[in-house]
């Protein structure tokens, strides 16, 4: 019989971020520096060895699943002079409690996370992204980045398995999976204990309520199995641009208005942000951006040129929407009546299967032979310019995108309870200032993107 070797390998931060994320105290990074990321053969067992600024020596954490399939460290090993005794010290343990078949050590916790695959909808009722999510090898990425994620989520209205999987609710849940996974990464406590709004988060003691809504896709429009391309003509984008998309955010928007979230006790007195992101056809929040912006604001950007041909921007006033019905709605979400309780806008086109599979490619999750290319574009960081600039690139372990690459937060110049933009860090901050709004944004802010997802077969 042949004796097979136990081999640990050395990882890379993405994979080792996928795992941890979620459990990890941000403030690790006050204390200790963390240098190397090692993982068993079937990624059961985790280590960590850290550098112990305080003391000046070398440290190693050990950690496997616990009862709610999360990581925690159970074996904290301290005081090595050398960074090559705490490696071999890391990698000899976890040798051992691989060949003991170690692979679960309980904590004691209480139940937690939801096991989003486990089918609880009829065939007949799932949605084709799912489906396509559930079975397709290209996806394989971003299941296993679910998955990982999911151990983490608490389901607070008891159907967010079954509305995951159905028809009616597959774009609304992934949506407040991005959202969670977000917030953790920019550092936020995250309590799920309220059935609303969605997400109550804090950092630094101040608290903010969060409801996720979307543009839900319209009835004309279903999804399809094999169809993640859009189905609309760029002269059917512009015509949507001038009135349609508006009336879609206005509407989903007043919808979550109604529900006057500002009175519930639990978050009386807190910032409240609608975060949105538009489902209402296929790859449509790669173009309602700025539908969204002018929406908010009552500001319809116009790019106009001079006699001498020198093109410059203008800003007019948006015209009211028009109904199919002649009802007509106004722009300029923020300056209606009762808009005041609602402190900003959070946005992004990021919130779709593509970047969980980008993510997962980055962890390591990418199946044999995945050739993952990205292209889309991003935000010109030339104060003069007038349009984006393109990229593209193949996503590897070696790229570095963040869950919150590509999020925006319209702020509310009106707003009860103003958001100091210092808290949400790394994001597009937008503001109305003097009949303008103004942008702060990071170096890299994508509008939108899209990927090119094969699998090369010979």
């Amino acid at each position: 019989m042949k004796i097979e070797p136990i081999k640990i390998s050395k990882v890379n931060k993405n994979r080792f971020d996928i795992f941890l994320l979620f459990t990890r105290n941000h403030m690790i990074n006050l204390i200790a520096k963390e240098l190397e990321y090692y993982a068993n053969d079937d990624a059961s067992l985790l280590g960590i060895i850290l550098f112990d600024y305080t003391d000046k020596d070398f440290n190693y954490v050990l950690l496997a699943r616990d009862e709610n399939r999360q990581f925690r460290a159970f074996e904290i090993k301290t005081d090595f002079k050398l960074v090559e005794d705490a490696r071999d010290a890391l990698i000899n343990s976890m040798k051992w409690k691989t060949s003991q078949q170690l692979k679960m050590v309980p904590q004691g916790s209480s139940r937690k996370g939801v096991k989003l695959f486990d089918i609880v909808v009829p065939s007949s009722k799932l949605h084709p992204y799912f489906k396509r999510l559930n079975e397709d090898k290209h996806f394989t990425p971003s299941k296993n980045t679910l998955i990982e994620i999911s151990n983490h989520f608490n389901d607070i209205d008891g159907n967010f398995v079954e509305q995951f999987q159905s028809v009616n609710g597959f774009d609304a849940r992934i949506w407040e999976i991005y959202l969670f996974a977000t917030f953790i990464e920019l550092h936020f406590e995250v309590d799920r204990t309220y059935d609303r709004p969605d997400f109550v988060i804090k950092k630094k003691e101040i608290e903010f309520a969060v409801e996720a809504v979307i543009v839900s896709r319209k009835n004309d429009k279903p999804p399809t199995y094999l169809n993640l391309e859009p189905t609309i003509t760029p002269g059917e984008i512009k015509n949507d641009l001038e009135n349609e998309a508006q009336l879609r955010f206005g509407s989903a928007l007043f919808s979550k208005l109604q529900k006057e979230y500002w009175n519930l006790p639990h978050i009386k007195g807190m910032p409240i942000v609608l975060a949105i992101a538009d489902f209402s056809d296929t790859a449509s929040m790669t173009w309602t951006s700025t539908a969204l912006t002018e929406y908010l604001y009552g500001q319809k950007v116009k790019l106009k040129k001079t006699e001498k041909g020198v093109e410059y921007v203008k800003n007019e006033k948006a015209k009211p929407y028009i109904k199919k019905s002649g009802v007509e709605i106004d722009s300029g979400f923020f300056f209606q009546d009762g808009v005041e309780n609602i402190s900003g806008i959070l946005f992004s086109s990021m919130g779709t299967l593509s970047k969980f599979t980008r993510m997962g490619i980055q962890a390591g999750f990418g199946v044999k032979d995945q050739v993952v290319r990205r292209f889309g574009d991003f935000y010109n960081p030339d104060p003069k310019a007038l349009r984006p600039l393109p990229f593209t690139y193949v996503v590897t372990e070696e790229t570095h995108e963040t869950w919150s690459e590509g999020v925006n937060l319209f702020h509310n110049p009106n707003a009860k309870y103003p958001i100091d933009m210092e808290l949400f860090e790394n994001i597009a901050h937008h503001k109305f200032i003097d009949g303008d709004i103004h942008s702060w944004l990071p170096d890299f802010h994508p509008i939108s993107s899209m990927d090119i997802n094969i699998i090369v077969r010979e």
